[in-house]
């Protein structure tokens, strides 16, 4: 079996919600020619999920197992699946981060996997309050998407967060992250990376 170790700790986690990360795992997503791909392999998902903790290694280890036993499915089914998803989920917030209206199509996708995904949900009692959790991870190859999917759907639904939502204005980065900051001042996915490549690019326009 794959090593699940492998490229567990190579992504970036600068979105700040678990959708927006999932969609930001395309490298320069708002470009066509430069664009590159980060989920390669079902394996690839695996380990993502894993590093985001949204199943355990136990989980991830199970999954791997069942993916060797139904290779098609793992490759051709789900991960397909769980690229449709990203992407619909990064045009949703991309338009949305430019106060535009998403497209029919892209709702179309998201709501057709949150119905699918509320089969893995159970409502789940605790001290003083019930909660609602996803149940048997491990049992399905696409186990790892319902939490994304929550994730979507919590942002949508709050007026706060949604009023948050920006894309890097690195072009062509296409990086989309939450602004937490008070002024909400945030323009970049990171200032050391396309923060920095805007002020390099600004100092040379003004040198030259």
């Amino acid at each position: 079996m794959s090593d699940i170790n492998k490229d567990v700790h190579k992504h970036a986690l600068l979105g700040g919600r678990l959708c927006l990360d999932f969609a930001n795992t395309v490298s320069w997503h708002d470009s066509s020619e430069k664009s590159q791909e980060l989920l390669t392999s079902y394996e690839k998902l695996v380990n993502w999920s894993l590093q985001v903790d949204i199943i355990n290694k136990q989980q991830s280890v199970s999954l791997l197992k069942k993916a060797e036993n139904r290779p098609s499915e793992a490759r051709e089914e789900v991960l397909q699946k769980a690229i449709e998803l990203r992407e619909s989920i990064f045009h949703i917030f991309s338009l949305v981060s430019n106060n535009e209206k998403p497209a029919t199509k892209d709702l179309s996708i998201l709501n057709e996997a949150l119905g699918n995904a509320y089969a893995m949900i159970r409502v789940v009692p605790s001290e003083n309050k019930f909660s609602l959790e996803f149940f048997n991870c491990e049992e399905r190859l696409d186990g790892m998407l319902p939490p994304i999917i929550q994730s979507a759907i919590d942002i949508l639904t709050s007026e706060k967060e949604l009023s948050r939502v920006k894309k890097c204005e690195g072009y062509p980065c296409g990086w989309l992250f939450l602004d937490t900051s008070r002024n909400r001042s945030r323009r970049w996915c990171s200032m050391a990376d396309c923060g920095n490549r805007a002020k390099a690019n600004r100092f040379y326009h003004n040198k030259k």
